[in-house]
């Protein structure tokens, strides 16, 4: 960062765009229809947008081109690591919820870090459609935006992949997990 915005170095962006194409050209089931030169021109029309990515990146979340909006002409990045990303992991569910642990804090919330990196939390329906993508979330899981009745009482949901079907649950917003973390997704 420089000059405390977000944005990438000269040489920043140009290893991220890099990774960014590999991944592309090597997952293009994932986005069939879109040209890597129209994301790479909306990218580096959104530098700040780059800033999100390599947060994304770092904390290992693979991301990925998934849709395009055809209303906004928006680029669609979810999160696509094998796993839920490992930089994440052991977080509770929002603020609210960690500062109503007495004891035993996690370090952050998956809202609270998901904001900070400039992402959203991956709804039940974008769930869906990344695990029609592939097979996520084998081994750990993630949590999804939870809507607002289930969070007022108290809930947050999840979602995994579990004997070749793809699972919502739900647990206590307070509750972490060694092997959850969430998703994200970036609109480009």
């Amino acid at each position: 960062m420089k000059n405390n915005k977000k944005l990438l170095s000269q040489k920043q962006c140009e290893e991220l765009l890099k990774k960014l194409k590999l991944r592309f050209e090597k997952n293009i089931s994932r986005h069939k229809s879109l040209e890597w030169m129209a994301v790479q021109a909306r990218l580096e029309a959104n530098p700040e947008k780059l800033w999100t990515l390599h947060q994304m990146e770092d904390s290992g979340g693979e991301p990925d081109v998934v849709n395009q909006d055809k209303k906004t002409g928006e680029f669609i990045f979810f999160d696509c690591s094998e796993q839920t990303p490992a930089g994440r992991l052991s977080l509770c569910y929002d603020d609210e919820a960690r500062n109503s642990r007495k004891e035993h804090k996690p370090k952050d919330s998956a809202v609270g870090l998901a904001a900070a990196m400039g992402i959203e939390l991956l709804s039940e329906e974008e769930y869906f459609m990344l695990q029609k993508l592939g097979e996520f979330d084998t081994k750990r899981s993630s949590w999804l935006k939870t809507p607002a009745d289930i969070r007022k009482l108290g809930g947050a949901l999840y979602g995994d992949r579990r004997y070749n079907r793809v699972f919502i649950g739900h647990n206590g917003a307070e509750s972490y997990y060694s092997g959850r973390a969430f998703r994200g997704s970036l609109r480009v």
